[in-house]
């Protein structure tokens, strides 16, 4: 560890990540009497804190503000005796024993770790797209599809990702427009002839994404579309972009030591949460490129608890 830091802690247990999957593993963890440290990371909540509403969360029949309901995790977290830190790792060592967590002012010391570092849905990079998520441009049609019911929505990207959403938004929307930077669909075969067949999808083929029109105001408006054939412009009038590019797992600190696959999601052992590192627990979305909810993210972090409690208890005796 660098000499310059000098706030040196050592913990039963280290949770690495503030979202549904983190939160839960803290609530589980500090019941059970571990006394967890959580380590927030770069965007405290996870990608909830970018959902304006969120309808499928049970327990929140009239729906829920995302931000909010971070909060209440946390605070439920803290009140079990949660230890939470506002900083970001930097640095893991997990070839030693206990475990070596650096950020840019303190180091730490665990006996466990769980990490549910989250991953980030690619980008556009286009103006309005950060401005205007969760008014109106999302990453996920199932966690918004149903907010555009008889409207007019767009979905980007051509592998079977954005063709799942484009299908799933037909359930809901009156029409859904999929474009893609070429002339055919990225997808396997059997998503592409669904998509194909399906009449309330239009595909735009050769364009990207120039500009979104709208406001936090009135939400998306439409989108400017540039052809990569012959640089023309042209506008399309909608209400929602899905943005289907696919998601980055944040897992690149923890590479040199835990089994990954080609797509760099952490893979745990069957039917468990533990890594290929004794004492190391994943959950939530940075090992799961599958479902991607709120949900299924926070009852693996229920997994994780149990299992590092357990794993713990072995050690000790």
């Amino acid at each position: 560890m660098p000499h310059e830091i000098q706030n040196q802690q050592i913990c039963k247990l280290i949770i690495l990540g503030s979202g549904p999957a983190g939160l839960t593993a803290a609530i589980y963890s500090a019941r059970a009497g571990l006394a967890p440290l959580l380590i927030h990371g770069p965007l405290p909540g996870g990608q909830l804190t970018t959902t304006t509403e969120v309808e499928n969360y049970p327990g929140f029949p009239a729906g829920i503000n995302g931000p909010d309901l971070m909060k209440l995790m946390e605070e439920q977290a803290l009140r079990f005796g949660t230890q939470i830190v506002n900083e970001t790792v930097s640095n893991v060592n997990l070839s030693c024993r206990p475990f070596q967590i650096e950020t840019h002012k303190s180091a730490y010391k665990s006996s466990a770790l769980i990490i549910a570092t989250g991953a980030t849905a690619k980008a556009l990079g286009v103006p309005k797209e950060k401005e205007l998520t969760g008014y109106g441009v999302s990453t996920c049609a199932t966690c918004d599809g149903a907010f555009f019911k008889n409207r007019v929505v767009m979905v980007v990207g051509g592998g079977d990702s954005a063709c799942e959403e484009a299908l799933f938004l037909t359930r809901f929307a009156s029409k859904v427009y999929l474009v893609h930077r070429r002339e055919q669909l990225r997808a396997s075969k059997i998503m592409q002839e669904r998509l194909l067949k399906n009449q309330k999808i239009q595909p735009i083929w050769n364009c990207v994404v120039k500009e979104i029109i709208g406001d936090r105001q009135v939400g998306v408006q439409a989108v400017v579309l540039t052809d990569l054939r012959d640089g023309g412009e042209k506008r399309i009038d909608c209400e929602g972009l899905f943005v289907a590019i696919g998601h980055v797992p944040n897992s690149e600190l923890f590479r040199p030591f835990l089994t990954l696959d080609h797509a760099g999601y952490i893979v745990p052992k069957p039917n468990s949460t533990a890594t290929s590192v004794p004492g190391v627990f994943a959950c939530g979305d940075v090992q799961d490129h599958i479902f991607r909810q709120a949900i299924t993210a926070a009852g693996s972090g229920c997994m994780a608890a149990i299992e590092a409690e357990r794993w713990l208890e072995a050690q000790e005796q």
